[in-house]
């Protein structure tokens, strides 16, 4: 088992992987790519506090609209070119995509359907979960062998920066082609904005 974030959007990583192993399983977590870019930049600030503000970054030139979507918290948000690239090495039923946003208001029934799409008897339900208010995310419960509870490290669920509604609204105007055309290649339709 592996894990990163890189891997869905990195170009040559779907060929490695392939090279590595025809039948893996793929998981991947998908947000609002919206909601995921303001994150994203949250981060990257929390880190980089004198970067200029997310609108300036997000266009090439604010006046006209022109969207930077070569700025990596805006392109990693661009599912259906990652998903191309990915669906060229590995037939659809090799790929779980996981609801992010049910992720956090369901995590058993998200884990459900990836235990399911693992092969693995469904174990983990929602007596192993409880909401972390201050996070703001759902927590799992004393794992086996630790006396304390778990739950997302100090980096996640921090308050995001407040972006002025027009650019959020240019940007959901940005991504609908993209996340239909996501919602095509996945099969299902994630009911972002």
């Amino acid at each position: 088992m592996e894990k990163t974030p890189r891997y869905f959007v990195t170009v040559d990583t779907p060929a490695r992987v392939h090279a590595m192993s025809q039948y893996v399983k793929l998981i991947v977590v998908v947000r609002d790519p919206v909601t995921r870019a303001i994150s994203d930049y949250t981060q990257i600030i929390s880190k980089t506090p004198d970067i200029p503000s997310f609108e300036s970054l997000a266009f090439k030139n604010r006046t006209t609209g022109q969207i930077d979507s070569l700025w990596s918290p805006l392109w990693i948000g661009l599912y259906a070119q990652h998903m191309e690239r990915w669906l060229a090495w590995f037939p659809r039923s090799q790929i779980h995509l996981v609801n992010g946003e049910r992720l956090i208001s369901d995590p058993a029934g998200e884990l459900g359907k990836v235990q399911d799409f693992l092969g693995l008897q469904r174990i983990v339900t929602d007596k192993h979960f409880y909401f972390n208010k201050t996070k703001g995310f759902p927590c799992l419960k004393k794992p086996e062998g630790s006396s304390k509870p778990h739950c997302l490290g100090k980096t996640k669920g921090r308050t995001h920066v407040t972006i002025d509604p027009e650019v959020i609204q240019k940007l959901r105007d940005f991504y609908k082609p993209h996340n239909q055309r996501f919602y095509q290649l996945a099969g299902q339709n994630f009911g972002w904005h």
